[in-house]
């Protein structure tokens, strides 16, 4: 029986800029966190490119089944304080 060999995968993620959202850039290959960003830092910084990175194990990350997608993405049509319609605009008020 064959035994798997490789380190725990974590998955990288990357802010181009200071205030940037961060973007899904791949995966790295590592024992423990400094080896992650380490690896990351390496893999995906060759040129520069990045003011930050954030690596998490990928055992981790939790992600929603595609089948329940109706009662997780359901419109909010029932809920109209969700509306911005439903408030009233202070008079005099700017930028709201």
């Amino acid at each position: 029986m064959a035994t798997d060999s490789q380190l725990e995968i974590w998955e990288v993620f990357m802010q181009s800029k200071s205030g940037a959202n961060y973007i899904h850039a791949g995966s790295v290959h590592a024992s423990d966190k400094r080896m992650a960003l380490q690896n990351a830092r390496d893999t995906y910084t060759r040129r520069g490119e990045g003011t930050s990175i954030w690596v998490v194990p990928a055992t981790a990350i939790v992600a929603s089944d595609p089948n329940d997608s109706e009662m997780l993405f359901d419109p909010a049509n029932d809920k109209i304080y969700r509306m911005p319609t439903f408030y009233t605009m202070p008079e005099g008020a700017k930028a709201i």
